[in-house]
């Protein structure tokens, strides 16, 4: 993506549908004018939602643009609730919860699932992690460093969050490549969507892949987090097998396509600025916790979540009534120019940062951020340390979802070991 402000010409805020797959050929790039029309002219605008088979139209929806507005909403969550659901779409509510465990529940049903999870990551269980990715991160660099070239998304940045995630729940290593499908069903191509029966039925496939382990760490507990997540308590209740079968789907999707997305644009980024790259690469302890920070605002790997007010109120100037979908857009609010510097330009030295790739505070501010922030860190790491000139062959093909900024497929190449 270019470095100067997109013009904004000759853009016609009407009749928009934010889910048209063609949006989201092109990556950020190819709507970055249309969301600065839209903070700069309509930064709380109302839309029409488009009908879905099988489901009733919704009512439409207030999109959300400038950061400010954002972070007001998300650290709000008395007045704009997330147990109404999270996407734009209505879906029964059971079915939304089950499918985004926590981040589909509002206090105290919320705070109950998150304090269990919380409680389970001691620091002899998140040093273990570390260690982990370390090691896995190591083995995946290491496959491929003799060939030259291979595809980042599917043999760099895709196994390591999944098979670090998988690990921690303790999913069979033999089903891990299963799990990898069915979070690409979930989270898939909206120019290829499969029907809803699909997509429940790869949600039912790893609730019962977790639900097993779950039962099993009930009856057998062994030194690990599902064991220690299953007898936690929270005011004497603990937490059920359908729960963390529930939270599993959300942490192997949500985790698994952040990370994912945001390693393999940040290589693309650093491709495309070579002068960064270099710097990176001469100091590297003393940039990386600040490039780690600019790739996630510039990738922005989740582009949107809704909230709906639970009571008449006001976003800036707007009235809002009760009952009314609010959707928080983190792709346009990190690139507000109210409060970044130059926000189409990618500065690894970036400072202040304050962006929303992670969510914008609140109870729901990503429970899995630091871990993402390491994956991301050891990830580069590694890459430079083996194969230190890789840099993207290929254009991104870019996933065609109003929900994930993906990335399906790239290309690299770099000198072989």
């Amino acid at each position: 993506m270019g470095d100067l402000a997109p013009d904004t010409s000759g853009i016609d805020l009407d009749n928009l549908d934010l889910t048209n797959p063609d949006l989201y050929q092109g990556g950020a790039a190819g709507r970055a004018a249309l969301f600065k029309k839209f903070r700069d002219d309509r930064p709380v605008a109302f839309l029409p939602e488009v009908e879905i088979p099988g489901f009733e139209q919704g009512p439409g929806f207030w999109l959300l643009t400038r950061l400010d507005d954002v972070m007001t909403v998300s650290r709000n969550p008395e007045i704009f609730c997330s147990g109404q659901g999270t996407n734009v779409p209505d879906i029964p509510i059971e079915i939304a919860q089950f499918m985004g465990s926590m981040i589909n529940m509002d206090a105290p049903r919320h705070t109950r699932l998150r304090l269990i999870v919380n409680k389970s990551f001691t620091p002899r269980m998140v040093q273990r992690i570390d260690e982990n990715v370390r090691e896995r991160a190591r083995a995946i660099v290491a496959r491929v460093a003799d060939r030259g070239s291979c595809d980042i998304v599917r043999e760099i940045a895709g196994p390591l969050p999944l098979q670090i995630i998988c690990e921690m729940m303790g999913i069979p290593e033999e089903q891990w490549d299963r799990i990898y499908e069915c979070t690409n069903i979930i989270l898939g191509d909206a120019s290829t969507s499969p029907d809803f029966g699909v997509l429940m039925g790869a949600v039912m496939e790893m609730a019962t892949i977790a639900q097993s382990v779950g039962e099993d760490r009930l009856a057998n507990p062994q030194d690990d987090l599902v064991s220690a997540m299953m007898h936690a308590e929270v005011d004497g209740e603990p937490l059920q097998p359908m729960e963390m079968a529930s939270f599993f789907i959300l942490l192997s999707a949500a985790g698994n396509e952040t990370t994912r997305n945001a390693i393999t644009h940040g290589v693309h980024l650093l491709t495309e600025h070579p002068e960064q790259r270099e710097d990176l690469r001469a100091n590297f302890d003393g940039l990386i916790g600040g490039a780690v920070e600019e790739i996630v605002r510039h990738a922005t790997p989740v582009v949107h979540f809704r909230r709906t007010a639970a009571e008449d109120t006001v976003i800036g100037d707007t009235a809002i009534a009760r009952g009314d979908k609010v959707v928080m857009w983190y792709e346009s609010a990190n690139r507000d120019e109210r409060h970044f510097a130059d926000p189409y330009k990618f500065d690894i030295r970036r400072t202040p940062n304050e962006h929303v790739g992670f969510g914008a505070g609140g109870p729901h501010f990503c429970l899995g951020a630091n871990l993402a922030r390491e994956e991301i860190r050891v990830m580069f790491e590694e890459l430079f340390r083996q194969i230190p000139d890789i840099e993207a062959t290929t254009e991104p093909d870019y996933l065609q979802s109003p929900f994930i900024h993906g990335i399906k497929h790239m290309e690299v190449g770099y000198t072989p070991v």
